[in-house]
């Protein structure tokens, strides 16, 4: 079969012999045949599929391909234009990294030697409230997309619409726990999925034209995220797949990623071809064996092996010191997935920031069922290229040296580390008081139930929330108890007839993980005093069963062993700290009944 390069250098050859003979007029016919002849050859042969998964059939096809853009999988290897390729790539969250940065943290994993990057999408960022879409900022995904594509990168692209990522409610809108009936989140659920359908009809016809066949750099998009260490549910795999394909196409590799365990393989990917069934685990585990079990989950010819996060560090907790790997460890296991031509993600290449209040959390099992694990606002999770971008350290260097060793292209120089400057002391000034900044909140926006309602429920979700109530005080005192706080509620008494005492007493606190009985000590006051708990998010469960977490108070609270009815919910976001208090609403609040007709809708929906 004649190669298009072979046909063009065989008609210029005959051209230039036959001018020699016939002159101008024969040479301006011949190459009018040469063009004609070049312009069948290509469309007729280039589309041809592989007649057999032999390695001629693909050099068959990394000939007819070269000139078209294409990614593909056969005989166990991605192949890019034709050519085998090698993923060797890393996380890097352009939500996690100011958009003054995305370039600057793209050049240093461009220097360590990264050919691919992969980020999530979090549909909380772009959704912060039902309706309201954000794509600007640090939530412009598609320039990111094309800064990674001008600095040639490629690019596989983690759409959820769970991420999990350490990241608020693994990524999902809040508002979605406010829904009633509630919504079973990662499931078949009709009513779950339509709020998806919803979201990626908006999200993937934004990044269409940047699939790699349309001339972006978007070579693979992965469905959910590990979904086998959480659910069961075939029916929700196979919708999100339709519902990809009817917005990407057909062209597009799909791909799932899970633990390297044959339980959550069988959980969490779709057997055959369906998708692209990658995997993770620990680092410094064997990958033979578990590149041997993916095998088993792809199509024949369809599993070329790739750790889809290979961990370069790990995450931190509230409480804990900082998470460290060491430099050769974290190498030499790298190392062993490339000598068995297996591809890897760095997870991460860069961790960044969670900004905001966007950090997720984890629950850890113990003797009482689990303990509450918020994250720390730093991702740095020890990868090579720090929180702060610098790139001069052990860890950098050594997979540096192993991923040189392995690339089919010359690794760029290592940039010096970007300059630090020392803005000397700063002076804080006290400007006001917590509890003054509620005088910003329009009073109409005051919430007012028999008992205490959620976060999500008053329409917040994120920052404090204020419940108020009124009790009379006895002389040996009160016992205040609240069985479910998420997740760290201060207790506050006022006595608002005592002209004297014009900000609220700390009490004590009570928390998620050791919500103990609280001693409201004997206040002498003319009226009834003002119970005011300040509950503070501090991140959604992002992983495991427990991932439906509401914030705020979320049981009954008891006084002396009874229910304290009657509560006002005031909220606190956190928006802005800018504008100046004017009067004291804790006090207009506890003398009040202050309710707005949206949330009596919303509070008679949910009974």
């Amino acid at each position: 079969m004649i190669r298009p390069n072979s046909a063009s250098n065989l008609s210029s050859k005959f051209t230039i012999t036959m001018a020699r003979k016939g002159g101008p007029k024969i040479t301006l016919f011949l190459l009018f045949i040469s063009i004609i002849a070049f312009g069948v050859f290509v469309p007729v042969f280039a589309p041809l599929p592989s007649l057999s998964s032999s390695s001629h059939s693909h050099r068959h096809r990394k000939v007819f391909t070269a000139n078209a853009r294409s990614f593909e999988i056969a005989d166990d290897v991605f192949w890019k234009d034709g050519k085998p390729f090698r993923i060797i790539g890393g996380d890097l969250h352009y939500f996690r990294i100011l958009p003054e940065y995305w370039e600057d943290r793209l050049l240093r994993a461009k220097a360590l030697g990264l050919n691919t990057i992969q980020t999530y999408v979090p549909w909380n960022l772009h959704e912060p409230q039902p309706g309201n879409l954000v794509f600007e900022g640090i939530a412009d995904l598609v320039s990111f997309l094309k800064i990674c594509q001008k600095l040639d990168f490629l690019v596989m692209l983690r759409a959820g619409p769970y991420i999990c990522a350490e990241w608020d409610l693994g990524g999902f809108p809040a508002w979605l726990l406010a829904i009633e009936p509630a919504l079973k989140l990662r499931s078949s659920d009709p009513a779950y999925l339509k709020l998806v359908d919803k979201w990626w009809g908006i999200l993937l016809p934004k990044v269409a034209h940047l699939l790699y066949n349309n001339g972006g750099p978007i070579i693979m998009v992965q469905i959910e995220n590990e979904f086998g260490s959480y659910g069961d549910d075939q029916s929700y795999l196979h919708h999100l797949v339709k519902l990809a394909r009817e917005h990407l196409g057909e062209n597009i590799v799909l791909y799932t990623t899970d633990g390297g365990t044959r339980e959550t393989l069988e959980k969490g990917t779709i057997r055959g071809d369906a998708v692209f069934s990658a995997v993770d685990f620990s680092t410094g585990e064997d990958p033979s064996p578990i590149f041997k079990l993916q095998k088993e989950f792809n199509a024949p010819g369809k599993s070329p092996p790739l750790s889809a996060e290979f961990y370069t560090g790990w995450l931190t907790h509230w409480g804990e010191d900082l998470q460290h790997t060491g430099a050769g460890f974290t190498a030499s296991a790298l190392e062993k997935i490339f000598s068995q031509n297996g591809s890897a993600v760095l997870y991460m290449a860069h961790g960044g920031t969670n900004f905001g209040f966007y950090n997720g959390a984890n629950t850890i099992a113990d003797e009482s069922g689990y303990t509450y694990k918020p994250d720390i606002t730093s991702y740095d999770y020890d990868a090579p290229i720090k929180e702060s971008g610098d790139v001069d350290n052990a860890k950098f260097r050594a997979l540096k040296r192993v991923i040189g060793r392995h690339s089919v292209a010359s690794l760029p120089s290592t940039p010096p580390d970007n300059e630090k400057t020392g803005y000397g002391p700063i002076r804080l000034q006290k400007t006001a008081f917590l509890f003054d900044l509620l005088d910003m909140i329009n009073p109409a926006d005051v919430v007012e139930s028999r008992n205490p309602v959620s976060m999500e429920s008053v329409g917040q979700m994120f920052g404090f929330l204020v419940y108020v109530s009124e009790y009379a005080s006895k002389d040996d005192g009160n016992i205040l108890f609240i069985p479910k706080v998420h997740d760290r509620a201060q207790v506050f008494v006022l006595c608002s007839s005592d002209d004297k005492e014009r900000r609220p007493t700390y009490i004590g606190t009570i928390e998620r993980w050791s919500n103990e009985k609280l001693l409201l000590p004997n206040t002498k006051c003319a009226s009834n005093i003002s119970l005011i708990v300040l509950v503070e998010n501090m991140g959604r469960v992002n992983y495991g069963q427990y991932m439906f977490d509401r914030k705020g108070i979320l049981s009954s609270v008891y006084l002396d062993g009874r229910i304290l009815d009657g509560w006002k919910m005031i909220t606190i976001p956190l928006h802005t700290l800018n504008e100046v208090p004017r009067t004291n609403l804790i006090t207009l609040v506890a003398h009040s009944r202050i309710v707005t007709s949206s949330a009596l809708r919303k509070l008679e929906d949910s009974d």
